[in-house]
């Protein structure tokens, strides 16, 4: 079993920056391939990136290549997705999942454990 818990959603001004965190606890954290979701209000959530657990290949979605990275500190327990460029179509709560010995990418059937999300507001 692993939890998984979101912070750093908030309320920021287009064109600025926030940085998620994602908390990981239960089993071996550096098994896990990461990834990162997001659902906007009335739309399916789709997927943003993800970091494979063996080499750290990323996956990004196409609109937001360029503008976000995501990263992840096995010593901590931790993934990170830094956002830049903030554009109100980025509003939408954003959820960590996890993948053990996971291929990466975006199918979310594949990812095992999800966190509850966290909140992130981009006003125009």
């Amino acid at each position: 079993q692993v939890q998984l818990v979101e912070s750093g959603g908030e309320l920021v001004q287009a064109g600025g920056s926030l940085r998620l965190s994602c908390a990981a606890s239960g089993r071996t954290f550096s098994r896990f391939t990461m990834g990162w979701f997001r659902q906007a209000p009335g739309k399916e959530r789709e997927f943003v990136a993800s970091i494979k657990w063996s080499d750290g290949t990323t996956y990004y979605q196409d609109s937001v290549k360029g503008r976000f990275t995501i990263s992840r500190d096995n010593a901590k327990n931790t993934v990170y997705l830094q956002m830049s460029s903030l554009k109100p179509e980025d509003t939408a709560v954003y959820y960590c999942a996890a993948d053990y010995y996971g291929p990466g990418g975006g199918q979310s059937i594949l990812y095992e454990y999800w966190g509850q999300g966290t909140q992130v507001t981009v006003s125009s």
